[in-house]
């Protein structure tokens, strides 16, 4: 064996350090918050997108505490998954597991459809299909290949955001004044406006599900998952300030390349065919980190038997979930093809805001010894999650619902069987 395969239980190999995992959530949160969510997200909000981002990034703050301490107490494949199932019972875990491969899901689609849309609008959902083949193969080959290829797409992505920025802040046009909070700002409006976000500040879960490939997790996870939220939060601020300077709320709300707009309004049109490359760089390293995190996920329901267990399977050579990871690149394949990227976007923050409530409730019955957070770290999370979930679009809040009362009830046909079984 060369080191990079599986070892002999079928367990994974832990390859990846703390600036790797680091890099992998930064990958998905950076690319998905900035190119995916800003203008839908302005548009529930108005003026109050600024109040939005912070309420998103508080409510992002509690889980990704609640997420770490669980991760050093069980740095194993699956997240909440199974936190859910070792501090809750079974049943929460596999729910938090159905809502994180659901939503995760639509969240892959939606990365995809961001490639396309900016790199072929007239063909983006063939591209975004093409996209989803291509880095389902990558993954195939290993983790520590995506890893590298995360490293060289968050350089390239952070250096565009970074020349966005300085072309608003130095534009011509950049008014103070568009920063204030109006009339428009209603609480309705911000509280769906900070479940929209909080879609982009998902991306640390995928450092949680690679609980088995990481060198001494117990420090490694933690660390790399508030390193990463640290970051995005710092970048997601800038971004999110310097485009309204130029832009203000209104203009922001109906733009649909929100950067490549405020560039041109900046007075630096020449910059526009960077950003749209640079949008389908952060999307493209979005939809690499996700897959990783939702094979990874797959896998541990799949040894758990609440999915076919042929999904459990590891590749002796490249060490990684390959029958997982192929079946969620098809899934997510057919999804781009056929699905909506505001609606994916919508449907998915449902989805990963019940994944991260289950997470806060497994956090607040850590003790002291196993290094639980102060306890109002998960009661905020808790409530910010179940806030944010019903402040989303109404269809997304029944369709997410009825998704999860179908997971409910497999999962009750399924212990009804076994009970009788036995």
């Amino acid at each position: 064996m060369n080191g990079v395969g599986a070892s002999a239980g079928g367990e994974l190999k832990r390859r990846l350090g703390v600036g790797d995992a680091v890099l992998i959530g930064l990958g998905s949160m950076i690319g998905a918050g900035i190119f995916a969510v800003l203008a839908p997200a302005a548009w529930a909000a108005g003026s109050g997108l600024l109040l939005g981002l912070a309420l998103a990034g508080a409510v992002a703050y509690c889980n990704a505490t609640s997420s770490a301490r669980l991760a050093a107490r069980y740095p194993a494949s699956g997240g909440t998954y199974v936190y859910g199932r070792e501090r809750l019972g079974e049943f929460w875990g596999y729910l938090a597991g159905w809502a994180f491969v659901v939503g995760k899901t639509a969240s892959c689609a939606a990365m995809a459809l961001t490639v396309g849309t900016y790199a072929w609008p007239g063909q983006a959902h063939a591209v975004a299909v093409a996209a989803v083949v291509a880095l389902t193969a990558l993954n195939y080959t290993g983790v520590q290949k995506s890893a590298r290829l995360t490293r060289v797409i968050v350089a390239v992505v952070l250096a565009v955001l970074a020349a966005v920025v300085t072309a608003c802040l130095t534009g011509v046009t950049a008014t103070a004044a568009r920063l204030d909070a109006g009339a428009d700002a209603t609480p309705s409006g911000v509280l769906q406006a900070a479940g929209l976000l909080f879609f982009a500040f998902a991306g640390y879960a995928r450092i949680a599900t690679l609980g088995e490939e990481v060198r001494d997790p117990a420090r490694t996870i933690p660390r790399a998952i508030l390193i990463a939220l640290a970051i995005t939060l710092i970048v997601y601020a800038c971004v999110a300030v310097a485009v309204l300077l130029v832009l203000g709320p209104d203009r922001l709300a109906h733009a649909t390349e929100p950067l490549t707009e405020a560039v041109r309004a900046a007075g630096v049109p020449a910059l526009a065919p960077v950003v749209r490359v640079g949008a389908a760089v952060a999307a493209l390293g979005s939809l690499l980190a996700l897959i990783l995190g939702v094979s990874r996920t797959t896998l541990a329901m799949a040894r758990d038997r609440h999915l076919p267990h042929t999904l459990a399977a590891v590749h002796p050579r490249f060490g990684v979930p390959h029958h997982a990871e192929l079946a969620v690149g098809a899934v997510v394949a057919v999804t781009a093809a056929t699905t909506d990227l505001r609606a994916a976007i919508s449907f998915s923050s449902f989805g990963v805001l019940a994944y991260y409530a289950v997470a806060n409730a497994a956090a607040f019955t850590l003790t002291r010894a196993e290094g639980r957070p102060p306890r109002a770290v998960p009661v905020l999370g808790l409530a910010g999650c179940a806030v944010l979930g019903l402040a989303l679009p109404a269809t997304s809040v029944i369709s997410g619902t009825a998704v999860l009362t179908v997971g409910a009830a497999v999962y009750g046909v399924r212990a009804v069987r076994t009970r009788t079984r036995n």
